[in-house]
């Protein structure tokens, strides 16, 4: 399979064309069940895009967008990873893990830290395209994550959303009363995951001349 994908880049870069390349960023819903994994949300994303995109999970189980959390994105070597891929489009799913009490005390930094992740993503060579979206729901307090909070969460990323001129998915709805996709109460399963993909991919194509016209 990885060899269909390197000869496949390599005709699109014999022919002039260059696949868009997009950086999902995220917690243990963006890593899914492994970074190749088929079932995550990436992988399959990339299946549901096509060949002239090359989506790449970089999704850290309990990481958390408050710099003051227990598990702060910014601080690991996945997110390193992600900056050196040099994206075209970065999409940014955290925010389920900082609901969690011993997190949520710092929400006061919530909007500033998030505007700081923008920042430094803003500057990458790539000046890429950034795309927000809202956590899914929880379905059980597991893992010390409250839905509650995930919903308050919401009007703030709008807030970020348009102070940085930014779009915003949101995944919330579509996964609102789908209890069954959750099987722990937290994590979506592999049709879950599915349904992430779907409603991400319906907003690419449609941000697609805008994504490639960025930078003029």
């Amino acid at each position: 399979m990885k060899r269909i994908i390197v000869f496949i880049g390599i005709i699109y870069s014999s022919l002039g064309f260059a696949q868009i390349k997009v950086a999902c960023i995220g917690n243990s819903i963006t890593y899914g069940y492994g970074y190749d994994n088929p079932k995550s949300y990436p992988s399959q994303l990339d299946s549901l895009l096509g060949e002239a995109w090359e989506v790449r999970n970089f999704g850290v189980p309990g990481a958390t967008l408050l710099r003051k959390g227990d598990a702060p994105y910014y601080k690991t070597a996945i997110y390193t990873d992600a900056k050196a891929f040099d994206p075209d489009v970065v999409i940014i799913k955290l925010g389920t893990n900082d609901s969690k009490a011993q997190n949520w005390k710092y929400k006061d930094d919530f909007v500033n830290d998030y505007d700081s992740l923008i920042y430094e993503l803003e500057a990458l060579p790539s000046k890429p395209f950034i795309i927000l979206c809202t956590p899914v729901p929880a379905y059980s307090s597991g893992y010390g994550i409250r839905d509650s909070v995930i919903k308050v969460e919401m009007p703030l990323l709008q807030e970020i959303a348009k102070e940085n001129k930014l779009k915003l998915i949101n995944l919330y709805e579509p996964l609102s009363n789908h209890k069954g996709m959750f099987p722990d109460g937290i994590h979506p399963n592999e049709f879950g995951l599915g349904q992430i993909a779907a409603t991400i991919s319906e907003s690419l194509i449609e941000w697609k001349e805008e994504i490639l016209n960025r930078n003029k």
